[in-house]
């Protein structure tokens, strides 16, 4: 199944895989952990830091 969503809490809980995309283009995509935890990807660290409240 493929969901779609903005609430950042809910795909942690949920999703075996994480596709983040900007501008309909495919910016990083990993496991849940790898994706909070450890962005490769300077487009994807500046999204989960005006998103996540740390």
């Amino acid at each position: 199944m493929l969901v779609v969503t903005h609430e950042m809490g809910f795909a942690k809980k949920v999703a075996h895989r994480i596709i983040f995309m900007d501008e309909g283009r495919i910016v990083e995509e990993g496991t849940p952990e790898t994706f909070f935890s450890n962005p490769k990807e300077t487009r994807t660290r500046y999204f989960l830091s005006k998103i996540l409240v740390h």
